[in-house]
């Protein structure tokens, strides 16, 4: 059985530890195109010599600008023939609440993604199903009975298009 890890180092809004300049922005955006890209090619990218850029990425990693490389998978591969977004309403918004939904949410083998998010909903959840039968008995199972759910909403996902890098605010005014 799968299960998620997912700890620390997956929370958005960690800052990097230093301030990143445009070398270091150039190394995450070849790297987030291309995980799999030499060191030798990246540095020649960059315009660095092998062992700097090396130490460049080296220290991406430990500042936590660089979380960590993926491969990406085809779902359908795995068995997983349905996704969906299931957004959830909690009845109340205690901290304990809150945290314990997350907690319970992120070590279910189905969830691909959580976010806590704003407005009517308090999470959405991706999952990944092998169908409906088991995407209705996986939200009745585990959602719709946990006692601080108060509704949930599922949508199909038809099409997912994932974008690997992130937007470069740093040199953009203000």
């Amino acid at each position: 059985m799968l299960t998620n890890q997912w700890g620390p180092q997956n929370i958005w809004f960690m800052p990097a530890a230093r301030p990143l300049d445009r070398i270091d922005r150039r190394i995450l955006a070849l790297l987030a195109e291309n995980a799999r890209i030499t060191n030798q090619d990246l540095a020649a990218e960059v315009g660095l010599s092998p062992s700097s850029c090396l130490e460049r990425v080296r220290a991406l990693r430990q500042s936590g600008a660089i979380r960590g490389v993926h491969a990406d998978l085809a779902p359908e591969t795995l068995g997983v023939g349905m996704q969906a977004l299931v957004a959830v309403r909690l009845r109340q918004h205690t901290r304990e609440l809150v945290d314990g939904f997350q907690r319970y949410a992120a070590g279910l083998p189905e969830v691909l993604q959580l976010y806590h998010v704003t407005g009517e909903e308090d999470f959405l959840v991706h999952v990944g199903c092998r169908d409906a039968h088991q995407l209705r008995e996986f939200t009745l199972d585990a959602f719709t009975g946990r006692p601080e759910v108060a509704q949930i909403h599922t949508s199909l996902i038809f099409e997912h298009v994932r974008r690997f890098g992130m937007p470069d605010y740093l040199d953009r005014e203000q």
